[in-house]
């Protein structure tokens, strides 16, 4: 039977590799770990699920999860995958989609147990008060275009084209 948070992902086939000294260092202290959510959509979907059950099992040791939601990544929209540009979500849409996301994934992660709840952060809250200058300034300084345009994302839209909004995605997402 497992004895720790890394034993039991392996244990479950959930880990494929990891960084040298992870297992080390999640004995050793409380740690914190965050997995990300897409809230262009109002539910969570089955591929999810692994992530989900990924936080559940890194609290249940001990340790504070966090869901990130792209709030700002889900407004400029996501271009991987797609062949045409995702319709853009205005902020009321976004906020309900939060909204269920959070409850939904209330129902496995505990957001009441003292020093190691989960927390809910939303990118949308980083991003919101700041100018496109303070942005191009701050973020675009250090990211080289040649870095941006060798994405798989950008390479694959790149002959039917990409606005910059999509272009722009992986400036907010990080």
């Amino acid at each position: 039977m497992p004895k720790n948070f890394i034993e039991e992902l392996q244990w479950r086939g959930m880990i494929h590799d990891m960084m040298p000294g992870t297992e080390e260092a999640l004995m050793k202290e409380s740690s914190a770990g965050y997995i990300g959510f897409d809230p262009t959509a109002d539910s969570l979907h089955i591929g999810n699920l692994v992530q989900i059950m990924i936080l559940v099992h890194f609290q249940r040791a001990g340790h504070k999860p966090f869901a990130l939601v792209g709030g700002a990544t889900g407004m400029v929209g996501d271009p991987s995958g797609k062949s045409a540009e995702r319709n853009l979500l205005d902020v009321e849409t976004l906020n309900h989609n939060v909204a269920c996301v959070k409850k939904q994934l209330e129902r496995f992660l505990d957001f009441n147990s003292g020093e190691n709840s989960a927390e809910m952060v939303n990118n949308f809250d980083w991003f919101k008060e700041m100018s496109f200058l303070d942005f191009i300034r701050d973020v675009g300084k250090h990211i080289s275009v040649n870095y941006m345009m060798a994405k798989d994302s950008v390479k694959s839209r790149l002959e039917t084209g990409m606005s910059f909004t999509e272009f722009s995605y992986q400036l907010v997402q990080g």
